[in-house]
């Protein structure tokens, strides 16, 4: 038995209702709260620079981002910290977005992973972004590299 095309589409309306009612159940203080915990659990307790500029210039933009893209969705669970900078790092990578790419290669290091394993995600870019992705890639993280080991604290220390 097939339901009416209006109760069909009553019932999804409903549906869509319900299951974003636990999103909304947080304040935007609240998610943008956690976001900011994200930031500073990922760059050595720091507020990340380039968050703070957006913020003075589009504040609307830097809570957004703030609350959804870090309180929403890098707070779930699911994926460890490591996971997601690895992923992040990839995505950037292989879709061009080398500034975006290398400040989460930072965040990456600043967690602990390897310069090497960082080199292999460039690596495996050439597969899914092709060569010259690749190669922008590599010279954002050697710029990143050359960064951190010209630092005072021999390459610790916040994203820049």
């Amino acid at each position: 038995m097939t339901m009416p095309a209006t109760l069909r589409d009553a019932a999804a309306a409903l549906f869509m209702t319900v299951a974003a009612v636990p999103a909304m159940a947080d304040t935007t203080e609240e998610r943008r709260k956690r976001g900011e915990a994200v930031i500073r659990n990922l760059n050595h307790g720091q507020p990340q620079p380039v968050l703070e500029g957006m913020r003075r210039e589009f504040p609307f933009l830097a809570d957004a981002t703030e609350a959804y893209a870090l309180g929403d969705v890098w707070a779930r669970p699911g994926l460890d910290d490591r996971t997601r900078q690895l992923a992040a790092v990839a995505a950037f990578a292989a879709t061009g977005q080398t500034a975006l790419m290398k400040l989460h290669a930072g965040y990456a290091l600043n967690i602990g992973v390897p310069g090497d394993e960082l080199k292999e995600i460039v690596y495996m870019v050439t597969v899914v972004g092709g060569f010259p992705r690749a190669i922008e890639a590599s010279q954002a993280l050697s710029q990143l590299f050359a960064e951190r080991s010209a630092a005072p604290s021999g390459g610790e220390g916040s994203t820049p």
